[in-house]
């Protein structure tokens, strides 16, 4: 017998005793009928109670511990998954707010420099401010536009004007009629800025400086044309 339960061998055992029984008895006259019946139903009663053999008890065994690793795999990739989402979610929020902190800095600056340039503006001296006088140095033509032309402007303001007159503010082009600093054309033109536009360089200026805002937006504006066109 290769079985494992004490039960079964207990059952067993009696199944033998009870064969060596009815072999006596036939030997000394009883019934064979009733023996056959109790070894029939002995050996029925011995194959239910009989336990599963060791070797399938160790495969069922291993099946249920299989079965348990796969389901703790399975719940720890589906914990894996949920923390890699729920990482890229919070990423993705602080993604979001570093790039509107970037897009509210750049509009915050924006303004800034705006307001900067404003302020510029409404702190340069208007022509009327300047004393006149009966003639001007280019030193003293200049230290007058620095005066009056916003400061980030001024470099481009300049560059027009020393390839239009080299700061001469009564240069004059005897082909065209073009006449001061920035070379207006008619000079006539620089009459709107005030009357005395032939001798004084700082009404020259004013009337150049609406000119260029007027037309380019800017000195700078005016120059870049300049660069491209060699006039303006």
């Amino acid at each position: 017998m290769s079985r494992i339960s004490v039960r079964g061998f207990a059952v067993a055992s009696a199944t033998a005793v009870t064969t060596v029984g009815a072999v006596v008895g036939v030997a000394s006259g009883n019934a064979a009928q009733a023996s056959d019946d109790n070894f029939e139903a002995t050996a029925a009663d011995t194959t239910l109670l009989a336990d599963i053999p060791a070797g399938e008890q160790a495969q069922v065994q291993v099946t249920s511990l299989s079965e348990q690793a796969d389901v703790q795999a399975a719940a720890a990739d589906s914990l894996a998954r949920k923390s890699a989402e729920e990482a890229a979610r919070i990423q993705a929020a602080k993604d979001a707010e570093a790039k509107k902190k970037a897009a509210d800095k750049a509009e915050q600056e924006r303004k800034e420099k705006e307001e900067a340039e404003r302020a510029s503006r409404s702190a340069v001296r208007d022509a009327t401010s300047f004393a006149a006088q009966s003639s001007y140095s280019i030193s003293e033509v200049k230290a007058i536009a620095r005066q009056m032309i916003p400061a980030d402007q001024f470099q481009c303001f300049s560059n027009i004007v020393d390839h239009e007159s080299g700061w001469n503010y009564r240069a004059t082009n005897a082909s065209s009629g073009a006449y001061g600093l920035v070379q207006a054309l008619p000079g006539s033109k620089m009459s709107s800025a005030g009357a005395d536009w032939q001798t004084n360089p700082a009404t020259q200026i004013k009337w150049g400086l609406s000119y260029m805002d007027g037309r380019y937006g800017s000195p700078c504006g005016a120059w870049s044309f300049w660069q491209a066109n060699r006039w303006y």
